[in-house]
């Protein structure tokens, strides 16, 4: 059976967005990987897409979401929450997990990568602990 991961965070353009983009790399088959904004910005960060293109990964196909947008995909396997803290809603799932991992939005671009790297360690964590 595919997981099914969702990711939020404030803006749905760049912590949730690279999560969702490692869900599927890593996941691959074995995952649904989605991305929601409690308050989406309507954009993917340039700033995330370059960060991900690095890795061979575009994230330029993907949108800013609002949880509406994603709700019919649930329930999920875990929803993992980033920095949204009260203005993140209940979505059904089997859990809930909250990262606090910083905003990169406004970081120079190894700041922003070393937070892309610390993302990508835990949704290999994730990952191998769904299995």
């Amino acid at each position: 059976m595919k997981k099914k991961l969702l990711f939020v965070c404030i803006e749905n353009s760049n912590r949730s967005q690279m999560s969702q983009a490692f869900a599927k790399i890593i996941g691959g088959n074995n995952v649904e990987a989605y991305s929601a904004g409690s308050k989406p910005s309507g954009i993917v960060n340039p700033k995330a897409i370059a960060a991900m293109k690095e890795l061979g990964y575009d994230l330029s196909t993907h949108d800013s979401k609002s949880l509406d947008e994603v709700k019919a995909f649930a329930p999920f396997d875990a929803v993992v929450t980033m920095g949204c803290g009260d203005a993140c809603p209940w979505m059904p799932a089997k859990q809930f997990i909250d990262w606090q991992i910083p905003d990169p939005k406004h970081m120079e671009p190894q700041a922003f990568n070393e937070v892309r790297d610390f993302i990508k360690g835990k949704v290999e964590e994730l990952i191998q602990s769904l299995q």
